[in-house]
């Protein structure tokens, strides 16, 4: 799927296991040279932008919905946290770490890390915010087309969608549900 579209990461609760796959596989796409072994030699963090959320008996990984009127890049006062090309898109660089995306985000989707080299550096830095990327670099460093957690979910329950193709799914099954529910309501008020 060409990321220049407006996708997200579409995630089936009643496939997805609870196994933590999708986070190991985020954080390793996102911890720099040497994969999962490089970063515990070096002792490097690995940071997951998405989390399995365990509620009641459901599980499921939460991460961006990428949220067309997005209130992360509403709130946003450097302009690190914009949309483009559908996605919404956090420039590090410009991120001051004030955790405002943090608050307002409706899913709980944003973090903040702290560099523990910067903070030698600098004592005033807050930290940087992180969401899910949809592992642009990652895919095009790699040559793939799929994010990384999609790729290691067992189950498949986790699948990038384009929005309009969902919506245009969604309808169309509300729809039937609707003509069946009203051809049933007909067959009940026509009986004696």
């Amino acid at each position: 799927m060409k990321q220049t579209e407006n996708v997200i990461i579409y995630a089936d609760a009643e496939r997805c296991l609870g196994c933590h796959s999708c986070e190991l596989a985020c954080a390793v796409a996102h911890g720099g040279e040497g994969g999962l072994v490089g970063s515990v030699v070096k002792g490097l963090p690995l940071h997951s932008r998405t989390k399995v959320v365990v509620a009641d008996e459901v599980m499921m990984p939460m991460q961006c919905r990428q949220c067309e009127n997005a209130p992360c890049t509403m709130v946003c006062p450097t302009g690190a946290c914009r949309q483009e090309d559908g996605q919404v898109q956090i420039v590090e660089a410009n991120c001051v770490g004030c955790k405002l995306c943090v608050m307002v985000c409706p899913f709980g989707a944003i973090t903040v890390r702290r560099d523990s080299h910067k903070q030698e550096e600098d004592t005033n830095n807050q930290g940087v915010a992180l969401k899910c990327d949809l592992c642009k670099s990652w895919c095009a460093e790699q040559g793939k087309s799929e994010t990384a957690c999609v790729e290691a979910c067992p189950t498949k329950a986790i699948s990038l969608i384009n929005m309009q193709t969902y919506r245009t799914a969604l309808v169309q099954a509300r729809a039937k549900e609707l003509a069946q529910s009203q051809k049933h309501m007909t067959l009940t008020l026509r009986r004696p």
